[in-house]
């Protein structure tokens, strides 16, 4: 943990000139955002369903780098020395406090508990955007479920060059109505998970919550950008494969 303190400590260090007192507050996000990009490949390889472990992997892996910054931020002491980061505050709200404490030292709208609301704030406009995107995606995953089990299989059916949507439509073609009616189910209900990093966020140090918000706020963002990809790439897929086609209708004419 005095590696983690050390370097959280040099960051805050060096964006100290800019940010003054909320220096080591920025020296998280930052953190965050290296920690993030570093499992970037495993986040990617996870949406592209490359393994079934992967989509855990990026989850399991900052579980650590989330504890060690709690026990960085709760503890008094760090290798035998007091702990320096718990003098650092962002705004007017010491890093290593809880909302608790922040009602205890001026109330819900006092200067610290403001802190607070901003922080609950960003992470809820980052859930409702999750919550709001999982919906659109179960249900188009739902949808594309009934009309692949309400199309009549087509033996020997031509495919296109590349198609990759064949092994994937007998699958769904094999769903039945009650597993269609728990895909329903679980895409409202799942999406709603998101905000429990509310409650978490409640009772953690405000710098872990900063953790929590900045690495909710980047997935949401990875995964919609990847979505975009893959969007972007299918349509390029669709183009060349019309081309031969359109390029053999202008030329009879």
């Amino acid at each position: 943990m005095s590696v983690f303190t050390h370097l959280v400590a040099e960051l805050g260090r060096l964006l100290e000139p800019v940010l003054a007192q909320s220096a080591t507050a920025a020296a998280i996000v930052l953190f965050t955002v290296l920690v993030r990009l570093a499992l970037h490949p495993l986040s990617r390889a996870a949406f592209r369903g490359a393994t079934p472990a992967a989509g855990c992997l990026p989850v399991l892996l900052q579980l650590p780098v989330f504890f060690v910054m709690y026990h960085a931020f709760s503890s008094a002491e760090v290798g035998g020395k007091a702990n320096e980061l718990l003098g650092h505050r962002l705004f007017a709200a010491p890093l290593g406090s809880r909302w608790t404490d922040a009602l205890g030292e001026g109330g819900l709208f006092g200067a610290q508990g403001l802190v607070f609301l901003g922080l609950f704030a960003a992470i809820t406009v980052v859930a409702a955007w999750s919550a709001v995107r999982g919906r659109r995606t179960a249900a188009a995953a739902a949808a594309v479920a009934a009309a692949a089990a309400a199309a009549p299989a087509k033996a020997g059916a031509p495919k296109k060059p590349g198609a990759r949507a064949g092994a994937g439509a007998g699958v769904m073609a094999e769903v039945s109505a009650e597993q269609q009616e728990v895909m329903r189910k679980l895409g409202g209900v799942l999406p709603l998970l998101s905000f429990g990093t509310l409650i978490t966020a409640a009772v953690v140090p405000l710098a872990a919550g900063l953790y929590l918000v900045t690495t909710t706020a980047w997935s949401v963002a990875e995964r919609a950008w990847l979505q975009y990809r893959k969007e972007r790439a299918e349509q390029r897929s669709e183009q060349r494969a019309d081309q031969p086609v359109d390029g053999g209708v202008r030329s009879s004419l």
